[in-house]
C-alpha cells in the first residue's frame, strides 16, 4: 500500500529519472550497529558502504518483493546481478544524500502538505469542512506498519533528494529539430529478404559415436550433476487455517446484522439539512466567542418561533459562505461526512425539527433537518453470508496471535513431528519430493522461502530429522517443516545421462554447422546476388513493425550499412543456426498524425531529459569520489 501511495505522487521530476534509474532503498539503521570487521564493498565522500549494509539492505528488497509477487522466481532476486543492482541503489542513495546535504537543499512544511495532500490515498481522508480525518491518516499508515511522524520523515526525505535531480530534469530541453532528426532514423523502415539457417535443419547430418559423447560429458561435468535433494513434509498457519475452526453464534450474528447491516448492504441513511453558522474557532478570545453564542442563541429563539424564516435568517446572519446564499442548504449528507456534533444533532432531529445551538471547531450553529432518507434495510438472511465472512475476518485476526503461539511451540516441544501441531490447529500435512536448497522455478508458497529451505537443509534438521522452528512465511502466515529421505549431491555417470549428452552434443554441433553453411552462402551471394535462392519473400520491417523476426535478425538489419544497396549482413544465432539479410531498399517513417507526433515528441524530451539526469549522476558520483569495491558480476 505506501508503495502505492507513494507511486501516485506528483513528482514528475522523479518519475521521469526513476525510468532509468530504480527506486531508493533506504536502510534507516544506524551505523553503530554495523560490525567494523564487515569488509568496506563501496565509499561515497570518504564515507564506507559495508557487506553488511548490503546484505541488510538486499534482503529487505528481496522480502518487499516477495511479499508483493509470492510467485517471483527467488533465483532472480539472489542473481550476482540483482545483488549487484541492490549496492548501486545504495551507493545512488548516498550520493544523493550527500548532494542534498551540501547543497543545502531542504523540503519545507508546506511542500510537504503540498506533496501529501496530491496522494490519493490521503486526499480521500479529507472531510467537507476540509480538514484531515486524523484518526483515518494513523489507521492508514499503521496498517503499512508506519506512524505519520515516520511517513512524513520519509516523505520529506524523498522530497529534498528529488531537488537534486529536479533542476536538471525539468530544464532539459529537446529542440524539434534535434528529435526529428532522432525519431526519423528510430523509426525508420527497410525492405529486406531473410535465409535463415536452423540448426535443427542440420541435426541428422551429425555423425555421433562414443568417443564423442564421452569427450563433451567431460568437458560439460558440471551441466550432469545431482544436486543434494530432500523429500520433506511441512505443515503452514495463516488466517484460512484459523478462521476454518471459527464458529459462530447465532447471537453474535444478529448482534452484528443490527450494528452493521446497513454498511454491508451498501446502504446509508442520509439527512438534508440547512444551517446558521456563526463563526467562533477555538483561538478566538473568551469575550468574542462568548458574543457569537449569544447571537446564535438569539437567531435559534428567532427560527424556533417562526421556522419558515429559517432560509431567510441564513442568507442574512450565516457566516458560512458556502451555504448562506442557499438559505443555509446543505444537500444531503451520509454518516461520517461532517463533523461529530453537526451529525449527532443532524440524525438525532426529524425531519422539520430545529435543533439547539451547536458548538463546533467552527464555532456555534443552528440547524433544521429539512428532508430524511432511511432506505430499507435486506433482511438478515440476506446478509447472512457477508455477515460470516467478515465476522469470521476479524476474528482470525484476534485469534492468529494465539495460533501462531501454539503453533511455535508445538513443533518446537514435539519435534519429531508435525502430526501433533497438525492435530491440535487443524492444519494439513503437505509432503513434497525432490526439493532443494535453493527455490526451484516454478516454485509457490513455502517452497519459494528461502529462509524456510535454509531451516530444511540446516545440519540439526537434515542429521536428526527434526521440525524446523516456525519460519514467517509472510503476514499473518507461519510454516514448519521436517526432511523424512535426504539425498546428498552427486556426479550422475555418462550411462545415466548418455541421453542428454546425445541430445546437447548434437545440438551444438547442428548448430556449428548451420553456422559454417551460412557463412559460406553470404559469401557466395555477396559475390553473386543470383545464386540467393534460399531469400524469403520481401518484409518492410521497423522497431515498432518486427515481423515477427528474431530480435538479432530484426537488430542486424536496422543497423547494416546500405551503402551501396543492397546490404548483406549475416547473423550468427547461436543455438538456433544463422540468419543472412539482404536490405533491398532504405524507406521514410509512415506519415503520423498530429496527436502521435507530439507524442512522440513529448517522449523523445523525456528520454533526452532521463540522458540529462543519469550524466548529471555520474557527474556527481565523480565529485564524490565514489568508489565500488567488488567488481561487476
Amino acid at each position: 500500500m505506501l508503495e502505492s501511495i507513494r507511486k501516485h505522487s506528483k513528482f514528475v521530476m522523479i518519475l521521469l529519472f526513476l525510468l532509468i534509474i530504480p527506486g531508493f532503498v533506504f536502510m534507516g539503521v544506524d551505523s553503530s550497529y554495523f560490525s567494523e570487521s564487515s569488509p568496506v564493498v563501496a565509499r561515497v565522500d570518504g564515507k564506507d558502504i559495508t557487506q553488511l549494509e548490503w546484505d541488510n539492505a538486499h534482503r529487505m528488497e528481496s522480502d518487499r518483493l516477495r511479499s508483493e509477487n509470492p510467485n517471483l522466481d527467488a533465483k532472480l532476486l539472489d542473481s550476482p546481478q540483482a545483488r549487484y543492482a541492490t549496492l548501486e541503489r545504495l551507493v545512488r542513495d548516498q550520493v544523493f544524500q550527500v548532494a542534498a546535504q551540501k547543497m543545502h537543499l531542504v523540503t519545507s512544511d508546506a511542500a510537504l502538505a503540498r506533496a501529501l495532500q496530491e496522494i490519493p490515498a490521503i486526499a480521500a481522508l479529507r472531510k467537507a469542512d476540509g480538514s484531515l480525518d486524523t484518526e483515518g491518516y494513523r489507521n492508514l499508515l499503521a496498517a503499512q506498519g508506519m506512524t505519520p511522524e515516520g511517513f512524513e520523515a520519509s516523505m520529506r526525505r524523498d522530497l529534498s533528494l528529488a531537488q537534486v535531480v529536479g533542476g536538471v530534469v525539468n530544464t532539459a530541453l529537446a529542440s524539434p529539430v534535434v528529435a526529428d532528426v532522432a525519431l526519423n532514423a528510430m523509426l525508420q523502415r527497410r525492405e529486406i529478404q531473410v535465409a535463415m539457417f536452423a540448426a535443427k535443419d542440420y541435426a541428422k547430418k551429425v555423425q555421433v559415436t562414443d568417443a564423442d559423447l564421452q569427450n563433451y560429458y567431460q568437458q560439460h561435468l558440471t551441466q550432469f550433476e545431482q544436486p543434494e535433494q530432500a523429500s520433506i513434509e511441512y505443515v503452514v498457519l495463516d488466517l484460512d487455517a484459523v478462521r476454518a475452526r471459527i464458529a459462530l453464534n447465532e447471537d453474535d450474528l444478529r448482534t452484528y446484522y443490527q450494528e452493521n447491516g446497513a454498511r454491508l448492504a451498501g446502504v446509508q441513511a442520509q439527512r438534508r439539512a440547512s444551517h446558521i453558522l456563526i463563526n467562533a474557532p477555538k483561538e478566538q478570545p473568551q469575550a468574542e466567542r462568548d458574543a457569537a453564542k449569544a447571537k446564535a442563541q438569539e437567531l435559534q429563539a428567532q427560527v424556533k418561533a417562526d421556522p419558515a424564516r429559517f432560509a431567510a435568517l441564513a442568507k442574512e446572519h450565516s457566516q458560512d459562505p458556502g451555504s448562506a446564499t442557499q438559505g443555509g442548504d446543505l444537500g444531503f449528507f451520509s454518516r461520517g461526512a461532517m463533523v461529530p456534533e453537526f451529525e449527532q444533532a443532524a440524525f438525532s432531529l426529524s425531519k422539520g425539527q430545529i435543533s439547539d445551538v451547536i458548538e463546533t471547531e467552527f464555532g456555534y450553529h443552528i440547524l433544521q433537518v429539512t428532508e430524511v432518507q432511511e432506505p430499507a434495510l435486506p433482511s438478515f438472511e440476506t446478509l447472512r453470508p457477508k455477515i460470516e465472512a467478515e465476522l469470521k475476518d476479524q476474528m482470525a485476526l484476534r485469534q492468529f496471535a494465539e495460533a501462531a503461539e501454539s503453533f511455535t511451540n508445538t513443533v518446537y516441544e514435539q519435534s519429531e513431528s508435525l502430526a501433533p501441531a497438525a492435530e491440535k490447529l487443524g492444519l494439513k500435512v503437505v509432503t513434497a519430493t525432490q526439493v532443494q536448497r535453493q527455490p526451484q522455478l516454478g516454485a509457490t508458497g513455502a517452497l519459494a522461502n528461502e529462509r524456510f529451505l535454509e531451516a530444511l537443509f540446516a545440519s540439526d534438521s537434515l542429521e536428526n530429522k527434526r521440525n524446523t522452528d516456525a519460519i514467517e512465511l509472510g503476514s499473518n502466515q507461519l510454516v514448519a517443516g521436517r526432511v523424512t529421505t535426504y539425498t546428498p549431491a552427486k556426479q550422475l555417470s555418462l550411462e545415466e545421462v548418455r541421453g542428454r549428452v546425445e541430445a546437447l552434443f548434437v545440438a551444438q554441433k547442428a548448430a556449428e554447422l548451420a553456422q559454417q553453411d551460412g557463412i559460406a552462402q553470404l559469401a557466395a551471394w555477396q559475390k553473386d546476388t543470383s545464386q540467393a535462392q534460399q531469400l524469403q519473400p520481401a518484409l518492410v520491417v521497423a522497431r515498432n513493425t518486427p515481423q515477427n523476426l528474431p530480435p538479432q535478425v530484426l537488430t542486424a538489419a536496422l543497423q547494416a550499412q546500405v551503402q551501396p544497396l543492397p546490404a548483406w549482413v549475416g547473423v550468427n544465432l547461436d543455438a538456433q543456426g544463422y540468419a543472412i539479410v539482404k536490405v533491398n531498399e532504405v524507406l521514410a517513417a509512415e506519415n503520423q498524425s498530429v496527436e502521435l507526433s507530439k507524442l512522440a515528441q513529448g517522449q523523445y524530451e523525456q528520454l533526452y531529459a532521463q540522458a540529462e539526469a543519469a550524466a548529471y549522476y555520474e557527474a556527481l558520483k565523480n565529485k564524490f569520489k565514489v568508489q565500488f569495491k567488488v567488481a561487476r558480476p
